[in-house]
């Protein structure tokens, strides 16, 4: 990462302030900064520079102490993000301490959090697909929640564009309910999965497998490196292979030389003035000396995460917004979403044992979804629909560990690979329901003194209801695919482990039902935009990061053009 400006300037007075430095807020900050305007960028979290401060980006297995596992020390001091299963000796500095960052929790909720500059872009899956009008529309025509303030062909070009800066590698299907994007060429499938692909394509009508729609890079582009098939991308990725803030979006912004970056700055909450009916600023506490300091902007960007976001406007509180920045609605901190999964079918295949493959590819295949895309696929016991992500693969040397034996026989017999075998994993949408909510928790701070989160949210019937057949079509695709041994498994754990979180200041036409309007302003305070998960008004089945990129740069744009004819 280049050299960024850590003092802010004497009058503390920039164009724009973006609050987070994650996947929206390092778009809205490079978007903001090319296009002239001067922008503080506030992180409540460490400095992250690109490479020099990724300590295990290439160690191996044995240079970590516990080869890789966490300590016992540290499974106290992350209770809450070792319930996600993606935090390991390797990536453990990447992921919030739990014990200094507590919330509350009236029904479970796995809030998996990376404090720091670049965020949780940092440690994402990477999965990038496309929102289409099925997606858009599904509120309206089944009465659930609000209707959508937008539709697919007023963030089709915005999607494009985020695309071609990011890297997404991909193969086209032609499906409507999943539409294609800029694709680089996508990473090749395996011998196994292009059997089952194979098989699932014959044997069951408006069903597809791909290799997934990935945010790394197959090809050098704009002076980063392809990917290397290393798989330790939770470390940070030297390469710039896969998408990141760090890597990508915060240089840019720094080489326009409009960038000031401030981290460890916990955001207390939006200055409001009553006189313009407008934000004027926004108050920080220091998390390092714990002083409090005011900056001003013309506008304001709030990319904490949607949890973050939420609790920031839920704690920005005046005479004008006693509940809250923008709650007229009441609906700030409510409708929160995430996606279901750890669930799904296994099962061994005999064959292919002539056949191997190279490198580690951190990507598996997708199977889009098949159920309630219209009335000859609509299911009589739920609303919505699900995909599945997964892979297959062949076991390796590791299936010695622990075994018996002794001698030259016993030593080649651990070069030999295992068997095959494939996984199936469902991801699916869950409804907006008013009653999934945070509130804020006064008598619970934060090492800033701020207040915490309360949640108080869970899955309900329509989930359960879709859960039961994810497994059964999962088990009953691997069947057909010719497989043996199958189990289903279901691991539901709490709302918030699939790091999907969605909603609480949802986007809508009516002030009266949203927080924002379709332009992801807060209908109430107009240089005041939300972009990051926070704004969602449902959650669709599919990875939902590269909506945010879209939105994030739509919205910069409409906002640059608003302060350029003094609306705002």
């Amino acid at each position: 990462m280049p050299h960024f400006i850590l003092q802010t300037n004497e009058s503390h007075t920039y164009d724009a302030i973006v609050i987070g430095s994650g996947i929206s807020g390092g778009w809205a900050a490079k978007e903001l900064c090319e296009k002239g305007l001067k922008t503080l960028v506030l992180e409540r979290g460490r400095m992250v520079r690109h490479v020099t401060d990724y300590p295990t980006m290439n160690h191996e297995h044995w240079d970590f102490e516990h080869r890789g596992r966490l300590s016992y020390e540290d499974t106290r001091k992350y209770h809450i993000q070792v319930r996600s299963g993606f935090i390991n000796e390797a990536n453990k500095h990447f992921h919030v301490n739990d014990v200094e960052n507590p919330y509350t929790e009236i029904k479970r909720f796995d809030w998996i959090r990376g404090d720091q500059v670049g965020g949780r872009s940092l440690l994402w899956g990477k999965q990038c697909y496309r929102w289409s009008d099925l997606d858009f529309e599904a509120n309206a025509k089944e009465g659930i929640g609000i209707d959508w303030p937008i539709r697919y062909k007023d963030i089709q070009d915005w999607y494009t564009y985020v695309e071609k800066y990011v890297g997404i590698s991909g193969e086209k299907l032609g499906l409507p309910h999943l539409p294609d994007g800029h694709f680089l060429p996508p990473m090749e499938l395996n011998c196994l999965e292009k059997h089952v692909k194979a098989r699932i394509e014959s044997e069951f009508k408006e069903r597809y497998l791909t290799i997934g729609r990935v945010a790394h890079l197959t090809e050098p582009m704009n002076g980063r490196g392809k990917c290397q098939y290393r798989n330790r991308c939770s470390r940070g990725c030297p390469f710039g292979a896969y998408f990141s803030s760090n890597a990508v979006t915060l240089p840019a912004a720094d080489a326009t030389g409009n960038l000031t970056l401030r981290p460890d700055s916990a955001v207390h909450s939006i200055i409001y003035d009553a006189q313009t009916g407008k934000a004027s600023g926004v108050r920080i506490v220091d998390t390092v000396t714990l002083e409090t300091t005011e900056f001003y902007a013309r506008i304001i960007f709030l990319n904490a995460s949607t949890l973050g976001s939420t609790s920031i406007l839920l704690n920005s509180t005046s005479a004008r917004f006693p509940n809250g920045m923008g709650n007229d609605s009441g609906e700030l901190g409510h409708n929160l979403m995430d996606h279901h999964y750890r669930l799904g079918a296994m099962g061994s295949y005999e064959g292919f044992e002539d056949q191997y493959y190279k490198g580690r590819r951190p990507n598996g295949i997708y199977i889009p979804r098949y159920r309630n895309l219209n009335e000859q696929t609509r299911h009589p016991d739920f609303l919505r629909g699900y995909g599945y992500q997964g892979g297959g693969g062949r076991g390796n040397w590791g299936g010695g560990v622990n075994s018996e034996g002794i001698g030259a026989d016993f030593k080649e017999n651990l070069f030999k690979p295992g068997g095959w075998g494939m996984t199936l994993v469902g991801f699916g949408e869950c409804l907006p329901y008013h009653e999934n909510k945070v509130t804020l928790n006064h008598n619970l701070k934060d090492k800033a003194g701020l207040p915490t989160l309360a949640f108080d949210c869970e899955f309900k019937t329509n989930e359960m209801a879709m859960r039961k057949h994810i497994q059964a079509d999962a088990a009953e695709m691997l069947e057909k695919a010719g497989f043996k041994n199958i189990s289903t498994f279901d691991h539901a754990g709490g709302i918030g482990v699939g790091v999907h979180e969605m909603g609480t200041a949802r986007m809508g036409r009516d002030p009266k039902t949203s927080v924002l309007n379709g332009n992801n302003q807060v209908h109430a305070v107009p240089n005041v935009f939300v972009t990051d998960g926070a704004c969602m008004t449902s959650s669709s089945c599919v990875n939902p990061s590269i909506t945010y990129m879209a939105l994030t740069a739509r919205a910069v744009d409409f906002a640059v053009q608003e302060m350029k004819f003094n609306r705002l």
